[in-house]
């Protein structure tokens, strides 16, 4: 059986300090429409720290390798492959899992090829980000040219995306909001964004009113739930759309935090509605893929979009990797490379 080397965990799930490169990983098999690609470099997640403690709820045709975007070129390619594909061709994609490796086996639906404007390492930190951004903003939050959209979580790696598509695809005003003034100039000088506000000086869901003449924001795109649920509900224009993808704040509501208004639910016909990523099938991931295509991936040849690197590590140093994520002070992709 051929063998790689890929990141692996002490015991199957634990601390950073269980991470490890094991020389005896089995090396994918492909089938149907897979390539075998040979990674270059990958971008790290969040969902990687709890997949590494075994609490993320993994896709069954996961395999235990974590990791679920790369950048790399074709090794092999099934019978079933996309046409447009052949061995050799740098490309960058999406995968259920297996990105800290040598080689990944994935659809070739995920797969788009990488242009030449763009490193490897800027590659490797499209696919979860980006392909996030627009599920958020197209297929769940019904994004057309002329809505306004609000993104939490402003420099976390979706919302950096999101901000530049917002700007890049016409819409008629984007806000943010951070927990440091820093994060907020960012927003605003680096991405684009209208205003950004600091939430933990800031009551954000009324500047937000202010900023629009009382109209509020027709998509709201949310990570913190609990917390910003309420204010969510203040800040969001009739027939809006709140997208959360994840529950930052914890799972329950609390005392201590605004108590939310449900009759806004009915009296702005909001629609809020939870949303995720890896657990989609592959024909709707690839959807997403031509979205990418579509709406971004000219913009990266033109330099008009940016992928923002905080830093890149050799693979060798994945713990640091993980333990820079961890310390939630990045603005921008940690990126690993093989």
């Amino acid at each position: 059986m051929a063998t790689m080397r890929a990141v692996d965990i002490k015991g199957g799930k634990g601390g950073i300090d269980a991470l490890f490169i094991n020389d005896q990983t089995p090396r994918p098999n492909i089938d149907h429409a897979k390539a075998l690609v040979k990674i270059k470099a990958f971008g790290l997640n969040r969902m990687d720290l709890l997949q590494r403690e075994g609490k993320y709820p993994v896709p069954p045709q996961a395999p235990a390798t974590l990791g679920v975007e790369f950048s790399g070129t074709i090794e092999e390619l099934a019978s079933e492959s996309e046409s447009g594909f052949k061995k050799g061709d740098a490309v960058f994609g999406l995968a259920y899992g297996g990105a800290y490796a040598e080689y990944i086996a994935v659809s070739t639906h995920m797969l788009v090829h990488k242009p030449d404007e763009l490193s490897w390492e800027e590659a490797a930190g499209i696919p979860e980000t980006w392909i996030t951004a627009l599920q958020a903003m197209y297929m769940i939050g019904e994004f057309s040219q002329g809505k306004t959209i609000l993104w939490h979580a402003g420099a976390s790696g979706v919302s950096i995306a999101g901000q530049q598509l917002s700007v890049g695809n016409g819409a008629a005003a984007v806000f943010a909001t951070t927990r440091s003034d820093e994060k907020c100039d960012f927003c605003v000088k680096q991405l684009g964004a209208t205003a950004a506000y600091n939430t933990t000086t800031t009551d954000w869901a009324a500047e937000v009113l202010k900023a629009t003449d009382g109209k509020g924001v027709d998509i709201i795109v949310d990570y913190i739930g609990p917390e910003t649920f309420a204010a969510d509900l203040r800040a969001a224009a009739k027939d809006a759309r709140i997208v959360n993808l994840a529950a930052l704040s914890g799972p329950k509501l609390k005392e201590s935090s605004e108590a939310p208004d449900f009759s806004a639910f009915v009296r702005k016909r909001l629609r809020y509605e939870g949303s995720s990523l890896r657990s989609r099938d592959e024909d709707y991931q690839g959807r997403l893929r031509n979205h990418l295509v579509d709406h971004a991936l000219e913009k990266f040849k033109k330099g008009e979009f940016k992928v923002h690197i905080e830093k890149v590590f050799p693979w060798t140093e994945i713990q640091d990797a993980q333990r820079l994520m961890e310390s939630n002070q990045t603005k921008g992709k940690i990126i690993c490379t093989i």
